[in-house]
């Protein structure tokens, strides 16, 4: 699936729009839960979220440089750093007030933006038992994805092909398992155990 599909920027904005809704009705118990991101609230969550749009290239540079070009260490101690020096309320303003900003991931393009906002809202949405973005908009995901792009989150789908039930989306190869594709891009970015989906 082309990253250069116009579909990208019409969904990463959309997907936005509906989260930032939901970010600015949220209270004091919301941004302190547990996100699906191992070790973060729901505040670090978005703050991280917010990474784009709080730093300039020099300043992600810098970030960098002192993280040793480790990505993960350096993505961990910004969102601990912002969530600590902006409340949840001004990063979800800040969050609110990008909605159509131009950023692209490096070599991810537009297709690598929309899955940022998707899985990472669902990081935050998720546990908190809050709507889901539309299942379209998470096989568009799921379809821009290459073979090796969850490689990253060491899911091991060895013989089974993962196939949604909402939408137009399928993911590995072998014996079908079907589900939500919701749960099947929880599973695929290992934020979902395959042992703990019923077969729908």
């Amino acid at each position: 699936m082309d990253g250069n599909d116009p579909r990208f920027a019409e969904q990463t904005h959309a997907e936005r729009e509906r989260l930032a809704a939901l970010f600015a009705e949220f209270g004091p118990e919301q941004w302190a839960a547990a996100s699906l991101c191992e070790g973060w609230s729901a505040r670090e969550a978005l703050a991280h979220m917010t990474m784009p749009f709080r730093l300039s290239p020099l300043g992600f540079l810098a970030g960098m440089v002192r993280s040793r070009f480790r990505f993960d260490r350096f993505a961990d101690r910004d969102a601990r750093a912002a969530a600590k020096a902006m409340s949840g309320r001004e990063l979800a303003e800040l969050y609110a007030a990008n909605i159509r900003h131009p950023w692209r991931p490096p070599g991810g393009g537009q297709a690598g933006a929309l899955s940022h906002d998707v899985i990472h809202g669902l990081d935050i949405t998720e546990p908190l038992g809050l709507p889901a973005p539309p299942p379209e908009r998470i096989a568009l995901v799921l379809g821009s994805a290459g073979p090796g792009n969850f490689d990253y989150f060491g899911v091991d789908l060895a013989g089974t092909r993962l196939v949604a039930t909402d939408a137009e989306a399928t993911v590995g190869e072998g014996a079908p398992r079907r589900m939500p594709a919701k749960d099947l891009l929880l599973v695929v970015t290992g934020r979902r155990a395959l042992a703990d989906i019923d077969d729908a």
